[in-house]
């Protein structure tokens, strides 16, 4: 399943975060793709507020730190795996332990790393690109049960 949303500005971003955010009740692992500049960050920026992280956390990219935690309700788990070369680096980062929480929302940039490595599973694939010059279009794909049950929540 597929859905896909034309984009205007940074505030939509966020907007299009905060309503997935709200929609989650349980863990979910999120895969962020697209390149630099994309949107991902700003994106996760509306996540973290729409599954109740508290707006004395500033959400920044994990870039330099590969992974930022924030607690609530549900902790969300923000990697960056732009920096990563290697898949057997992900053993190092405690990647295995965060992917079997059950009440985490993971959001990962930069997965495509893991497709190396078919016991990495994602419930929503969103891919970020440029459209026009002004606006971005998102790609959001469902996978498993817990994806396809958001995607539809989303749809309504």
């Amino acid at each position: 399943m597929k859905k896909e949303f034309i984009l205007e500005s940074d505030k939509d971003t966020r907007k299009l975060g905060k309503e997935i955010g709200k929609l989650i009740s349980s863990g979910i692992c999120i895969f962020l793709s697209g390149n630099l500049g994309s949107g991902k960050t700003t994106f996760t920026k509306g996540l973290a507020r729409g599954i109740g992280i508290s707006e004395q956390y500033y959400i920044t990219s994990p870039t330099y730190s590969i992974i930022n935690e924030y607690p609530g309700n549900l902790n969300l788990y923000h990697i960056d795996l732009y920096r990563i070369e290697q898949i057997e680096e992900l053993d190092y980062l405690g990647l295995d332990e965060i992917m079997e929480q059950e009440n985490a929302v993971i959001a990962i940039e930069w997965p495509e790393i893991m497709d190396k490595d078919s016991s990495y599973n994602y419930d929503l694939k969103i891919i970020f690109s440029l459209h026009n010059n002004s606006s971005r279009k998102i790609s959001i794909f469902a996978s498993g049960r817990r994806g396809l049950n958001l995607l539809k929540k989303l749809l309504l």
